[in-house]
């Protein structure tokens, strides 16, 4: 059904760097279905706006793109990162917000303060990967105390060599890529690893747009970084994903993959990820009709940008608070990590 969104990722950079310049309307009309699959909108016609995470891209970016098939109703997808989109939507600037974590206190706050309700939706889990270039033989499999030396804010000009970690690794330098710190990647990768979001050592190549990623690593053999599972399945064959040894919970060294996710094995580097809808919005018919489509077919278009979709009691459980307009968040504000799909469900917005 969806074949394009590898080419789509390409354009990205240059859509969110115009973006950026303060001309995202005009992008947006100009680069059509590089833009959320949606053609250039004619002067009047309804537009649904969607900017945030970069990992939730693929998905949304699937779904805009059949939705416009089916519909011609224009929507244009960007990507500020979870935070940056965050911002344009509790200011009202966006319909949709995509994100990699669930909104936080000061996001919030800040949605209060400009009267933006909001419904949150969980619609599928990611895996966060840690990966190395092929050519890094010596390693397989890396634990979380040994990621958090690597990464922790005071490890920044103290740890830079791979034998720091562990002595029969090389004595050399390792390159470090990882997610910008607008992103939900960034936020929950540091919250799962070094215990607190956004603590992090600052010197490493970072950016929200994770094909820098997969090239950064690509073209380095002592490169080492992180970045969501849909960005590495279709790269796998240039980058090489390590086993993640999470000591608390007693399993060992996993590698990602969806049965891992599912079985609730890959910790603490599984998440779930969300879309966030305006309830203002959500009274335009267009967005509702969105909103819908989105539910009804992400199944199937999750599965196809190697994400793990949620059960389908799930997605009902889902529907039906879309239908109700339950406005608010079930996580209070606050980073979590390790969270199995029943544990996001039991969740009751407030």
């Amino acid at each position: 059904m969806y074949s394009s969104w590898r080419k789509t990722l390409v354009c990205v950079a240059m859509i969110a760097f115009a973006a950026a310049e303060g001309c995202s309307s005009k992008t947006n009309s100009s680069t059509g279905s590089h833009s959320g699959g949606a053609g250039a909108a004619a002067a009047g016609d309804s537009v649904i706006k969607i900017d945030g995470s970069s990992t939730v891209f693929p998905v949304t970016e699937a779904v805009a793109e059949e939705f416009q098939a089916a519909t011609k109703i224009h929507v244009t997808v960007g990507i500020a990162g979870t935070g940056g989109g965050f911002k344009k939507f509790c200011r009202g600037e966006t319909d949709v917000s995509n994100a990699s974590r669930p909104i936080l206190a000061e996001e919030i706050a800040l949605a209060k303060e400009n009267g933006v309700e909001y419904v949150e939706l969980p619609i599928c889990f990611d895996a966060l990967t840690v990966a190395v270039n092929p050519q890094a033989t010596w390693v397989d499999s890396i634990t979380v105390e040994e990621l958090k030396k690597i990464w922790e804010p005071g490890a920044q000009g103290k740890i830079t060599k791979w034998n720091q970690i562990r002595p029969e690794w090389p004595d050399q330098p390792f390159v470090l890529f990882g997610a910008g710190s607008d992103s939900g990647t960034f936020d929950y990768f540091t919250e799962a690893v070094c215990g607190k979001a956004k603590a992090s050592r600052g010197d490493f190549t970072a950016s929200e747009d994770d094909n820098v990623l997969v090239q950064g690593i690509e073209g380095n053999k002592y490169a080492l970084g992180y970045l969501p599972f849909a960005y590495y399945e279709p790269n796998k064959a240039k980058l090489k994903a390590l086993a993640v040894d999470w000591e608390k919970d007693k399993i060992g060294a996993t590698l990602p993959s969806a049965e891992a996710i599912i079985g609730g094995k890959y910790n603490p580097l599984s998440r779930p990820l969300f879309i966030y809808v305006s309830k203002k919005s959500a009274a335009r018919p267009e967005v509702k009709q969105f909103i819908e489509f989105y539910l009804k077919n992400v199944t199937e278009l999750a599965t196809e940008v190697k994400y793990v979709p949620l059960p389908p009691a799930a997605y009902t459980a889902i529907s039906e608070r879309f239908a109700k307009m339950k406005t608010g968040s079930g996580f209070g504000g606050v980073p979590e990590v390790g969270l199995a799909v029943e544990d996001i469900l039991k969740r009751e917005p407030k």
